[in-house]
C-alpha cells in the first residue's frame, strides 16, 4: 500500500501536476489574448468578464508553481503553456473573426469588373482615381466584416490578379452598406480556373 502511494504521488508530482499548470496556461492566456483583441475592438462590455477568468486560472497556476520552485520542469510547463496558449488565443481570434477592416486596392489595370461583382454582392465601395509611382491607377476603399475578407481576396485574385491591396482593423463604424447577411463569396469555375493558373 506504501509503494503505491509513493508510485501514486510521483505520477502526481511528475506528470499529472505539470501538465495541469500547462493547460491552466494555455487556457488563461489565451482568455488573455482575446481578451486584448477584444479590448482593442471596442468591445469592452466582454473584457471584464474575460479578465476574471483569466486571473482566476492564473492564481491557481502560480500558486502550484509557488509550492514547488525546486523542481524544474514546472517551470517548463508554465512557460510552455504561456507559449502554447498565445498560439491558441489568436488561433481562436482569427476563427471568431470578429470586427471589420477597411480594404484598400490599388490598380493599374480596369477595375470595372471588379467594383460591379463587389457592388452585386452589396458591398460598400469607393472608387478613386489616382496618380501612382507609375501612372494612373484606380483606387478602391471598401469597409467589411472580418469574415468577408477572405472571400473578397478571392474576388481580387479572380479580376484583378496583379492588384495590390491591403487591410487593416477599423475599431469604430457609423453608418456604411454592408451585405444583408453573411455569406461566403461563391466563385464562378471560370475564375476558380483563373485563379488557379496564376498559383
Amino acid at each position: 500500500m506504501i509503494e503505491l502511494a509513493a508510485t501514486g504521488s510521483t505520477l502526481f508530482s511528475l506528470v499529472l501536476l505539470p501538465a495541469a499548470i500547462f493547460f491552466a496556461r494555455i487556457m488563461d492566456v489565451s482568455i488573455g489574448t482575446i481578451r486584448v483583441i477584444f479590448v482593442s475592438r471596442g468591445m469592452r462590455a466582454v473584457a471584464p468578464i474575460l479578465g476574471f477568468f483569466e486571473v482566476l486560472i492564473w492564481i491557481v497556476a502560480v500558486g502550484q508553481i509557488m509550492k514547488n520552485l525546486n523542481e524544474w520542469y514546472y517551470y517548463v510547463a508554465y512557460a510552455g503553456g504561456f507559449a502554447a496558449g498565445t498560439w491558441v488565443g489568436i488561433w481562436i481570434e482569427s476563427k471568431l473573426a470578429i470586427g471589420m477592416v477597411i480594404l484598400r486596392i490599388i490598380t493599374h489595370t480596369d477595375a470595372t469588373e471588379l467594383a460591379n461583382k463587389l457592388r452585386e454582392l452589396n458591398y460598400g465601395l469607393t472608387s478613386v482615381d489616382a496618380e501612382g509611382a507609375r501612372g494612373p491607377v484606380k483606387i478602391l476603399f471598401m469597409l467589411l466584416q472580418r469574415h468577408d475578407l477572405e472571400g473578397v481576396v478571392q474576388l481580387i485574385h479572380a479580376y484583378n490578379p496583379n492588384a495590390f491591396y491591403s487591410a487593416e482593423d477599423v475599431r469604430f463604424v457609423r453608418e456604411g452598406v454592408f451585405p444583408p447577411s453573411v455569406h461566403r463569396v461563391a466563385l464562378p469555375f471560370h475564375l476558380r480556373k483563373r485563379i488557379a493558373k496564376k498559383k
